[in-house]
């Protein structure tokens, strides 16, 4: 599928009605890693039927400002089923339980917290600053890895001292273990479409995983991730740092903060995910 002729986000992760509490999507192979939808993707669609679930209940939230998700197995692209149980609605947050199907296979189940979130919003206090590293002019696009379908759904820039860890071919240099972090900037390539709160979701799990950075394969299948969307995003670039809490074990515990351009808050996310090491790496 050529750039020209792939779906957008906003059409990838929408859901179709399908009887009360059901929802079809058709999980798109632009947003997939080593042929799997990404954790990210994943969790846009699962607000996409949260949102449309407690709309039917009678909740008017218009975002969904906290997604918990678990991949009890990895969906495939295709058709699949979204149902959802609206746990409460309420007047500034609704709760809605959301699991998508494939078959009889449940492949994944979040746990999805609506709200509404205000242009005008500034943060009255913000305890994490956005990472230092050159303008977006100054970086280096980072090239796209064949196996990382989701790369041409979004670019990324890096600043050209602290990218040795990611290849000339879009893989994993020889020369890592610079220190279990990375930090970049990314634009979403949408037909001009700027980030909002439910597309920002998909940045919260979209950057390399900083295991790599240590000397890991770049397998990091996830096993639960937990994002916040925070404010609406003000920018075209978003920039976002990732890095290891801990490695152990076969496992990381990583965390991801995302800044608009203004160095606002935008989003975070945690996840556990299991990690794989090459030969000499540990």
């Amino acid at each position: 599928m050529s750039d020209d002729q792939a779906v957008r986000l906003a059409d990838a992760g929408a859901v179709e009605p399908e009887g009360e509490g059901r929802f079809r999507v058709t999980l798109a192979d632009r947003f997939t890693a080593f042929g799997r939808p990404t954790g990210g993707y994943l969790q846009c669609v699962m607000a996409s039927a949260a949102l449309a679930g407690a709309s039917e209940a009678g909740a008017t939230h218009l975002h969904a400002t906290a997604v918990a998700t678990n991949f009890n197995a990895a969906p495939s692209p295709g058709p699949a089923i979204a149902t959802t149980r609206v746990r409460r609605v309420g007047r500034a947050a609704s709760f809605v339980h959301v699991t998508l199907s494939q078959g009889e296979v449940v492949t994944t189940e979040s746990l999805v917290t609506l709200g509404s979130l205000r242009e005008t919003s500034r943060a009255k206090y913000q305890g994490s600053a956005a990472p230092v590293i050159a303008a977006v002019a100054d970086c280096d696009v980072l090239a796209s890895h064949e196996d990382l379908d989701f790369h041409r759904a979004v670019e990324f820039r890096g600043d050209p001292t602290a990218t040795s860890w990611w290849g000339a071919a879009g893989d994993v240099a020889d020369d890592v273990a610079v220190g279990g972090e990375v930090a970049l900037w990314l634009r979403l390539r949408d037909e001009g479409r700027p980030w909002d709160p439910w597309s920002t979701l998909f940045a919260t799990d979209a950057l390399p995983p900083a295991t790599i950075t240590l000397g890991s394969t770049g397998w990091v299948p996830t096993l639960q991730l937990t994002s916040y969307v925070r404010r609406i995003p003000s920018s075209e670039w978003l920039l976002a740092r990732q890095w290891c809490v801990t490695v152990a074990d076969g496992s990381v515990d990583e965390r991801c903060e995302v800044f608009d351009a203004s160095g606002e808050l935008v989003a975070s996310s945690s996840q556990l995910a299991l990690v794989r090491f090459g030969a000499g790496n540990g």
